[in-house]
């Protein structure tokens, strides 16, 4: 196979992939490659493809063996990264990063060692001034990114620190974000006691995610020590429809509140909560 075949088939595996056909790109790449076992753009392609699969080994023989030919490659160090990150290789992934950054300094690979040092300091403490530092950095270039101030504001609470939380958290949920980042803030409204802003972080995350039964779980209990029994019945019913095992926790909430209800029969507060 020639190189003008070869980057056609680049060209139809890459339209194929970005219109949400990655099995077609995949046999694309793997035909192209019996061709041309040793192009890099066909091994970078399909490293890709197999990324978006969840097929993380394949997927870093294929970058590994692309990058061999090509080590100055940034998209491909990139790509590289993500994949050692996603298999759990923190060390690699932020060699990787480091690499690129001295190729082409790009905002992307920028957030990329961010979520990396974020993710690996959960099992390397010591990593988690860089990820904090990291994160600033981003917000300084860029303060409307979202993502970095909704770590930042989950870091702060993790770190006891509940005005920079709310602070940085009341800030990202300024743009659009998932629903774990007002899960977040409702946290830690309701750690500074205000009620009513718990609420509606809430609210918003239920809004956002129907099912997330922690929001349900919490929004009944400020509600119940809001004072307002009847809509905290309602949130503890949510959670128990999605969740039966929750039970014992919502009995627990109602008895042992100021403003609770005492339950003798616990069939009777089963038949509330399924009503």
């Amino acid at each position: 196979m020639n190189q003008n075949a070869a980057e056609d088939i680049v060209r139809r595996a890459t339209a194929a992939f970005n219109s949400g056909q990655p099995d077609t790109a995949r046999q694309l790449c793997e035909q192209g490659l019996a061709g041309r076992p040793g192009d890099p753009m066909l091994h970078h392609l399909l490293a890709a493809v197999l990324f978006s699969k969840s097929e993380f080994e394949a997927a870093r023989h294929h970058v590994t063996t692309s990058l061999a030919k090509r080590p100055d490659n940034a998209a491909a160090q990139l790509l590289a990264a993500r994949i050692a990150r996603a298999a759990g290789d923190f060390v690699g992934s932020l060699s990787h990063l480091d690499r690129v950054i001295a190729i082409a300094p790009q905002r992307d690979a920028f957030l990329e060692k961010a979520r990396t040092l974020d993710q690996a300091s959960l099992h390397q403490a010591d990593l988690r001034p860089k990820a904090r530092e990291a994160w600033r950095a981003i917000l300084e270039v860029i303060p409307k990114n979202t993502e970095a101030a909704a770590r930042l504001g989950r870091l702060a609470f993790e770190d006891g620190d509940l005005a920079l939380a709310r602070l940085m958290l009341e800030r990202a949920v300024t743009g659009e974000v998932p629903s774990s980042v007002w899960f977040d803030l409702g946290l830690v409204r309701q750690d500074l006691r205000d009620h009513a802003g718990a609420v509606t972080a809430y609210r918003e995350a239920i809004e956002l995610k129907p099912d997330y039964v922690e929001a349900a779980l919490n929004l009944g209990v400020v509600l119940q020590d809001s004072g307002d029994i009847d809509g905290a019945m309602r949130a503890y019913a949510q959670a128990y429809r999605l969740r039966p095992q929750t039970f014992g926790t919502i009995a627990m909430a109602l008895t042992s509140a100021p403003h609770g209800r005492l339950w003798l029969d616990e069939a009777a507060l089963r038949h509330a909560l399924s009503a």
